[in-house]
């Protein structure tokens, strides 16, 4: 269910800044599903549900970097993607983390930026044949809790 978010996103969400040929090579990456759900096993992942249906997911790697987050087009600018990334955000927070970073799409660039996210370089990926670009983004949490205290309180 959430490799048919990640196609359907992808392939709709994603057409004004991407090429179709583009957004196949990218929707290919989750053809393999077995691999794609050990990718998600492997991160805190979080999913969004309207009426116990899934309508968005994203996920944290390691302690600080946001993998992924998509939601379906039938879904999209409804407050989906800012409640997952708001989550992802408390949670590492909740774990002592001070900046999260990013690599946004073209696409999802903007969201991030809304967010507070700052560009810090712009990349190019190679999926098969095809070149797609991104952009590393990076935001600094407050309220991280200081090592051996709570926030708000001397240690």
């Amino acid at each position: 269910m959430l490799a048919a978010i990640f196609v359907a996103s992808v392939d709709e969400l994603a057409e004004d800044d991407y090429s179709e040929s583009q957004r196949e090579a990218w929707a290919s990456t989750v053809e393999d599903e077995d691999k794609f759900g050990k990718r998600l096993a492997g991160q805190l992942t979080l999913v969004a549900t309207i009426e116990s249906s899934p309508v968005g997911f994203a996920s944290l790697k390691g302690k600080d970097h946001i993998d992924l987050l998509y939601v379906h087009p039938g879904f999209a600018r409804q407050g989906v993607a800012t409640a997952l990334c708001e989550a992802l955000e408390k949670l590492a927070v909740a774990r002592g983390v001070t900046a999260l970073t990013v690599e946004a799409s073209d696409t999802a660039e903007p969201f991030f930026a809304a967010r507070g996210y700052a560009a810090q370089q712009r990349n190019t990926v190679s999926i098969g044949d095809e070149w797609l670009t991104n952009t590393t983004m990076k935001k600094s949490l407050g309220g991280a809790v200081p090592q051996g205290g709570m926030p708000g309180r001397l240690p």
